[in-house]
Order: structure tokens, then C-alpha cells, then sequence
């Protein structure tokens, strides 16, 4: 096997689930080891000796490495094996603290914070780490004022593994998509998985939640709230909930769903579409950079290459990211091997302690032109040259749900002169990405690099706008996402503009609407008590550069 492939594969284990787990094999301990895909860098970088900041009172210098804490987990941290369970939630937190100032990319903006202050303590050891280590995090802020780190997450290892490595989530197969955190929320299904409970029960793109639990979707309390979270997003398999739920022709219906593990279909749809001027269109719905989807996408360009297609709309709409080198082999597929031949897809920068992970040539990554076909040792196994459609231009239907690695997308195509089209909302706004790190069965990801393309841009933390002007704008325009048709349907609205945009380079009469606002999504997960917390979205807001560097 090539050293190349080798590094891919290093870096998407370290990134994602199967770099937890090589993690837990070598102990945990100091700082990433091994490629990135949401974003860690060499194995050399964050984590050796020196000295931490932080301390239990949030004093700089009171602690050493984050390996003197590794694996000393609490008594009461279920998520961790009974044998690592010889320490403390002091200690854990120790490790949390340790960690981020050897791996968070604002290690230097990280709050001075009081480890024992009652909302971080207490029995649940979940609960006290997550808000924790949310505490932790920068407030600095983006020129639009929102909030710069909005995405750096914690989950238990056991979920992570399951979503990243196998694609695998407990839930019923909806996809839900909201205007607002708080009322009016306007909680829609976005897609549902095929052969889930969902469509099983005939639940569609386009309805509309009316309650879920006898709690109303825009109830204003926190019980009422946490009712929706257990409802809308259940932890375990066999959770039965009821909802109340309205379609697109004003039909409403009681549904019972009861949860299971569900596995997504990162490639939902592709497609020939016959356009107006007779030629063929490629159209793909593509969800998740995770690492089934290298094969669904190798099988959907090899498709549209056989079917001669001339343009690609790619829809990117609910994409919150993933692996970085699924991003890469994508954009290759769509550009070939001659604007990307020796280019750089994108170039990362790690803190100040990181220098030497900035430096490192596994900081660079490229376009890769060949497969790889993540094993469960974190090595590639299906190695074979990828199918291209040498294209000069793509379409890119996307919202604010479309994220890190989505946009990484976007940015090396950009970075090698490929036309991106974009049709929809402005995105997400996350050129940053992370490395799983487990410590003590749950796994952190505080933001740790920054990305750039082949042209050095990499500026865009309030998103790519589309049609809109400056470094951050892109040519297309600003279209709602259209919840009345089906995915697919050339006449739902971000499809249909994509292709009259295509045969006339005009946008369609109608007002701008970003449509649903997955930032506000994110940002509530550390937002007020009666706002809608949509965990799990985090998980999905992720340009993990683990994998084939």
C-alpha cells in the first residue's frame, strides 16, 4: 500500500470513529495522533509534555499534559469501561481542560472557568463534562456578530463510532429541519430515510410537526422542550413517541414511531434529468461525508460519466460535512485530473503550540485521485483510480444546513478555478475542522484547524453567499428551500432555478429566503433553556480530516 493511503487512512481513523478507537487501544492520552478529517493534525503536534492551562480554578500552568489525566475516569462515567473507572469527575475534567489548550485552535481566547462550580458537577458525568467543556470555548465573534466556535461538540464514543464509521444513528429516518430555535419554529421533515420507521408510518418531506409527546412544536417551557428533544431525537433503540403531524395538502395525522438504529443512505438520490435544451443533467443528493458514502458517490459519477452528462447539480442542501477526503475524491470526480494535477484541496493551520503539525506535509491535503475504502483498522483497502467527469462547472444547491466539509468542497473547487454555481441559502459559515479524541468513553471535538485552498482562501466563517458580492460571494442566487415537492422533483424551487440558471444565467422571480437556519441550530446548543437543543446536529456539522492524507 502507498504511504499516501496509509496517512489517508491514519487520518480518517483519528478523525472519525476508527480513530477513536485506535485512540482507546493506545490509551488515550496527549494530543491527536494522526491525520485529520474534521480536522487534527500530524501525530506530533498537540499533546506531548508541557504544561497545560487551566487548573481546576482556570489558572494557566496548573496542570501538565493531558496524559497525566488520560483514561482516570469517574466512578460514575458509565460510558467508560469498568476497569478505567479509578479516578474522578476533578480528574476527568482535568483532561478536558489539558486537552483543549494543547488541540483548540483559540487555545489563547479559552475563558478562565471554575472546574468546580455547580453547573459543572454533580452525578450526571455526561452532563457535567459537556457543559464543561462548552464553557471552555471561545466567545469571540464572526463580522456578522454571530458566534466564531460554534461547532466544537462532545458525544459518547459508542454514538460517534456508530455514525461516522457505519453510517448507523438511533432515530426513526427523519431528517427534521426548523426556521428558529425558539417559536416559531416551523419543524418540518426534510427527507426521510428509505425503509425506516418513518417511511414505513408514510411520514414525507414537507410535513409539518404539530406536536410530539402532547408537547406542542413551539412550546415556551423547558419541560415542554426537553418533551420535543426526547420526541424529536431519542437516545436509545425501542423509545416509542407519538406525534401530531400536518402535509403539504393540509392533512393531519397521528404517527407513532418507535426508534431503532438506522442506517443513512449518504447518496439519497442521483439521477439523469433531461433539460430544457435536451441535454443530460446529473442530479445527486448527497447528505453525508461519512464513510459509506465513498462508494455510493464512486457508483453515482461512474453512472452520470456512462450517461454522458454535461452538468452536475449537486445538492448539498442538508450536508453538514464529514470526512475531508470524501470531500476531496468528490470535487476530483467532478474536475479530473487536469485543473487538480499537483493542487492542493486544502491546507490546514493548526494553534501556536502547533507549528510543526502546520508544517507538516500531512497538513496538505490533496486531490485524490484514487479510492480508498476505509477499513475498521483505519486502513484503505479498495484502492483503485476514481471516474471523473471533467467538468468546469458544478451547481450546488445548499442552505445554512450545509457545512465544513460541504464547504470545503465548495472552496477547492473554487481554489483550481472550477465554476461553482450556488443556488439556495447562504451556508453554514465553518472553515475549521477537529480530531475525535476519547477520553474516558466520550470523544471531544473543540475545533483545531483552519482550512484553506489551493489559492490560500480560507475566510469565509459567515458563509458562501450565493449571488452575494465580495470574497464571500458566489455566483447563483438566493432561492427558499422548497418544501411543497420532493426532492428530486424539477419543479421543487432550488432545482429548478439550478436549471434555468444553467440554460439563461438568470435566477427565478422571488424573494431571497435562506430557509431553515441550521446556525441557529448549532448555536442552541448552548443557547437558552427554552430553546430547542438539536443535538444531534452537531455531529453533523463536521469537516473531519481523518483519513487519506
Amino acid at each position: 500500500m502507498r504511504k499516501s493511503a496509509i496517512l489517508r487512512s491514519a487520518r480518517l481513523a483519528v478523525v472519525g470513529a476508527i480513530s477513536v478507537l485506535l485512540l482507546q487501544a493506545c490509551g488515550g492520552g496527549g494530543g491527536p495522533a494522526g491525520d485529520p478529517v474534521v480536522g487534527s493534525g500530524s501525530g506530533s503536534g498537540s499533546g506531548g509534555g508541557g504544561t497545560g492551562s487551566g487548573g481546576s480554578g482556570g489558572t494557566p500552568g496548573a496542570l501538565g499534559a493531558s496524559s497525566t489525566y488520560a483514561q482516570r475516569c469517574a466512578p460514575g462515567n458509565t460510558e467508560a469501561a469498568s476497569n478505567l473507572r479509578t479516578g474522578s469527575l476533578s480528574v476527568e475534567k482535568n483532561w478536558v481542560r489539558s486537552y483543549m489548550d494543547e488541540a483548540y485552535l483559540w487555545r489563547d481566547e479559552v475563558p478562565t472557568v471554575s472546574a468546580d462550580a455547580a453547573a459543572y458537577s454533580g452525578s450526571d458525568v455526561g452532563l457535567a463534562l459537556s457543559a464543561y467543556f462548552d464553557a471552555l470555548l471561545t466567545p469571540a465573534t464572526t463580522a456578522s456578530g454571530k458566534r466564531r466556535d460554534q461547532f466544537s461538540f462532545t458525544m459518547s464514543t459508542r454514538e460517534w463510532n456508530d455514525l461516522s464509521g457505519s453510517g448507523v444513528a438511533v432515530g426513526y429516518g427523519i431528517e427534521w429541519s426548523l426556521a428558529s430555535t425558539t417559536p416559531p419554529r416551523n419543524i418540518r421533515v426534510a427527507y426521510v430515510e428509505p425503509g425506516s420507521a418513518a417511511a414505513n408510518a408514510g411520514v414525507q418531506r414537507g410535513d409539518v410537526l404539530v406536536s410530539a409527546d402532547g408537547a406542542t412544536a413551539d412550546v415556551a417551557t423547558s419541560a415542554g422542550v426537553d418533551t420535543l428533544n426526547a420526541a424529536l431525537f431519542p437516545s436509545v433503540n425501542g423509545s416509542s413517541h407519538s406525534f401530531v403531524l400536518t402535509s403539504n395538502i393540509g392533512t393531519t395525522r397521528n404517527v407513532t414511531m418507535v426508534s431503532a438504529s438506522v442506517t443513512k443512505t449518504p447518496v439519497l438520490q442521483r439521477q439523469v434529468l433531461t433539460a430544457a435544451d435536451g441535454a443530460s443533467v446529473g442530479y445527486m443528493v448527497f447528505n453525508d461525508h461519512i464513510a459509506p458514502a465513498e462508494a455510493q458517490l464512486i457508483a453515482a459519477i461512474q453512472d452520470f460519466k456512462n450517461r454522458n452528462v454535461t452538468d452536475l447539480v449537486l445538492d448539498m442542501r442538508y450536508n453538514g460535512g464529514g470526512y475531508l477526503f470524501i470531500a476531496s475524491e468528490l470535487a476530483y470526480m467532478i474536475a479530473g485530473a487536469g485543473p487538480t494535477s499537483g493542487k492542493t484541496f486544502e491546507q490546514l493551520r493548526y494553534n501556536s503550540r502547533r507549528s510543526a503539525d502546520t508544517n507538516s506535509s500531512d497538513a496538505r491535503t490533496p486531490f485524490y485521485t484514487s479510492s480508498c475504502g476505509l477499513t475498521s483498522s483505519g486502513t484503505c483497502s479498495q484502492q483503485a483510480p476514481l471516474p471523473t467527469l471533467n467538468l468546469r462547472r458544478v451547481f450546488v444547491l445548499a442552505q445554512s444546513g450545509t457545512c465544513s466539509a460541504s464547504e470545503a468542497l465548495i472552496n477547492g473547487l473554487r481554489g483550481v478555478d472550477v465554476e461553482v454555481v450556488l443556488i439556495g441559502g447562504t451556508t453554514c459559515g465553518k472553515p475549521y475542522g477537529f480530531t475525535a479524541k476519547d477520553n474516558c468513553g466520550y470523544s471531544y471535538f473543540p475545533i483545531e484547524f483552519v482550512g484553506t485552498n489551493n489559492k490560500g482562501f480560507g475566510e469565509y466563517a459567515d458563509g458562501f453567499v450565493p449571488g452575494g458580492s465580495g470574497t464571500t460571494g458566489v455566483k447563483g442566487c438566493a432561492v427558499r428551500d422548497d418544501f411543497t415537492r420532493q426532492l428530486g422533483d424539477q419543479g421543487e424551487g432550488m432545482l429548478a432555478a439550478a436549471l434555468q440558471y444553467r440554460t439563461s444565467s438568470t435566477c427565478p422571480a422571488q424573494a431571497a429566503d435562506a430557509g431553515p437556519d441550521a446556525r441557529a441550530q448549532a448555536a442552541s446548543l448552548s443557547g437558552a433553556s427554552v430553546e430547542l437543543k438539536l443535538q444531534k446536529l452537531a455531529a453533523r456539522t463536521n469537516r473531519i480530516d481523518g483519513g487519506r492524507h
